[in-house]
């Protein structure tokens, strides 16, 4: 029962996709579908603090029904179709577990940009509003109505050719959670939570060693900044800020998925990040394995990112000098490249070089955030050098 004196905006949104999905599987196209939903729920937002319905679900599925026929009734003439939406089902059901997986695949279809595909499945999946979406990318609302307006365009009327791609939804998925928190939305437990309802839903290893990969980061999240919101690197975190029972459970997923023995890249990074999880300290991590899990990644998905991360857990495991020559074989134009290197000089001693280093990779830095720290390392060493 909803309370009467304030309005549960958690239950519409998670309400919000299952009603989407509903109506889509009576027949609507997915733009009229998710506008008419949209209307059931301002509706929803203008009734329900006076009148709450003993069935929330139920009674935004009817209205949204009832908004969907008005509008297909007075935008078309044409019989046949008047005729197919006349009657009104009864409210209900609830969404299948068919239509929620059918509802992440075409968020993530193939003919959707990456940016699209993340915002479109924000937005029907995970029920955000377009002003949380647009915050949460720092972009105006408008501009990401458009994009979520294109996006539905895309989609609509569209069918799968084939069963779907999960692997296309998990890429979606990580996308989100890499943004991490921004405006009031948390993208990254909001992924994660949109990860465990994909992994519900699939029998796929690489969906559940994404979700071991989100979760062994998200473990760490509350030791990467200080209060001022300054980064603060691997090395000196305190570790007793690290969320242990995110960890076990993103251990023991990431091992349940290797035991399928179907490995992917998604696997390969849960892997590295338990390693790094489960360690004591910098020093006591095993950066061997580490290596060695970096060249299954670089074999599953070569990448000049991955080996620059190989480049520094070689130095750890086999010294600097190791890791400098790992570093001369990779492109220096690859971001953060120069932050490495200043790293690995530091390492073997070469203070100077490096505090040049972390200068220059300060100038290209990406975000504030990353370009105090590199500053603020290359005006330590210059410190310590007078």
């Amino acid at each position: 029962m909803t309370d009467p004196r304030a309005l549960d905006e958690d239950l519409l949104r998670r309400t919000a996709p299952a009603v989407l999905q509903v109506l889509v599987r009576r027949g609507a196209d997915f733009t009229s579908a998710e506008d008419a939903a949209q209307e059931a729920l301002i509706e929803a937002l203008r009734t329900w603090p006076e009148q709450p319905p003993r069935d929330p679900q139920g009674w935004l599925i009817t209205v949204a029904w009832r908004k969907f026929l008005d509008a297909a009734r007075s935008e078309s003439s044409r019989r046949r179709r008047e005729e197919r939406l006349e009657a009104e089902p009864p409210p209900g059901p609830a969404a299948t577990r068919d239509d929620t997986l059918w509802l992440f695949f075409l968020c993530a279809h193939p003919s959707l940009t990456p940016s699209s595909a993340v915002a479109l499945t924000l937005r029907a999946v995970g029920g955000l509003t377009t002003r949380q979406i647009a915050e949460a990318y720092l972009v105006p609302e408008p501009t990401m109505a458009q994009r979520i307006s294109r996006a539905k365009r895309t989609v609509s009327g569209r069918r799968l050719d084939g069963p779907g791609s999960a692997a296309s939804v998990a890429r979606t998925l990580y996308l989100i959670f890499n943004e991490g928190y921004s405006g009031d939305v948390d993208l990254s437990a909001e992924a994660i939570r949109l990860t465990r309802e994909l992994a519900g839903l699939v029998d796929d290893p690489e969906v559940h060693g994404l979700l071991a990969l989100m979760l062994l980061h998200h473990a760490r999240s509350a030791s990467r900044t200080a209060a001022d919101g300054a980064l603060i690197p691997l090395a000196r975190q305190d570790r007793s800020r690290w969320d242990t029972a995110l960890i076990r459970e993103g251990i023991d997923i990431l091992l349940q998925a290797l035991a399928r023995d179907r490995l992917g890249e998604f696997q390969a990074q849960a892997a590295i990040a338990a390693l790094h999880a489960d360690a004591p300290s910098t020093q006591e991590t095993d950066w061997v394995q580490i290596v060695q899990w970096y060249d299954e990644l670089a074999a599953l998905a070569p990448s000049p990112v991955v080996q620059l991360n190989r480049a520094v857990a070689v130095g750890e495991a086999d010294g600097p000098r190791a890791g400098l020559a790992a570093l001369a074989q990779i492109d220096p134009s690859v971001p953060r490249y120069t932050a490495v290197a200043a790293h690995l000089h530091e390492a073997d001693g070469d203070r100077r070089a490096a505090a040049r280093l972390y200068a220059e990779a300060a100038q290209q830095a990406r975000s504030l955030a990353e370009r105090d720290h590199l500053t603020r390392q290359a005006a330590r060493l210059h410190a310590e050098e007078l």
